[in-house]
């Protein structure tokens, strides 16, 4: 028994640890969903502004379409690391609720090695496409001709924060797999949990 308990512990440490590393991240996530929120403002304002000037000022524009574009693309592959701590992608339920809570936690577990693996290599070819738009100092085809290092980069970015923030769930979902039933487990279920025990109370009721 007291083995089992020491072998125990350093898997009990690490989880400790990888968890510590992903309050670090979501801290990070949690200030950078403050400046996509902004960013949504700003896309909505300019192509307020932008309508305006067309329709009643009569003012040709040429660079409102692609600021709002680089703008919607900031805010989304930013905030995506902070949406995929809350499990709050789209994502099919149907198999979920015919399932146990362990095999949908090693569901789960798979589930994110496959999308980190897919994550990965965006961001790889994310930075290629982005170093490759610096180097040679490539713009869009408009008028305005902003550089397109600024949407690789900023999915560079985003898609490198969802990789690191998906490595972190494997880590600690390898961890908690190989504890003891509700040994370490985290506090806080996930949406899938959250909904098998809305289904129940709504049952008994």
């Amino acid at each position: 028994m007291s083995g089992a308990v020491v072998s125990a512990e350093p898997a009990v440490a690490r989880t400790r640890v990888l968890r510590r590393l992903d309050a670090l991240l979501q801290g990070v996530s949690r200030l950078l969903m403050i400046v996509c929120m902004l960013a949504l403002v700003g896309a909505a304002l300019v192509l307020s502004y932008s309508v305006f000037a067309r329709h009643v000022l009569k003012l040709a524009t040429d660079w409102q379409d692609e600021a709002a574009v680089f703008l919607l693309v900031g805010a989304t592959f930013v905030s995506a690391a902070h949406v995929q701590h809350l499990r709050g992608h789209i994502g099919i339920e149907a198999v979920t609720t015919l399932l146990s809570a362990r095999v949908n936690r090693v569901r789960r577990w798979l589930v994110d090695i496959v999308t980190l693996a897919f994550c990965g290599f965006f961001a790889w070819k994310s930075w290629t496409l982005f170093w490759e738009a610096y180097v040679d100092g490539q713009t869009s085809s408009s008028t305005w001709g902003p550089p397109l290092s600024i949407p690789y980069g900023l999915m560079a970015f985003g898609m490198t924060l969802l990789s690191v923030q998906l490595l972190l769930q494997v880590a600690i979902g390898a961890c908690e797999m190989g504890k003891a039933p509700g040994q370490g487990e985290s506090t806080l279920p996930d949406r899938t949990d959250r909904t098998d025990r809305t289904d129940r109370k709504g049952g008994h009721a």
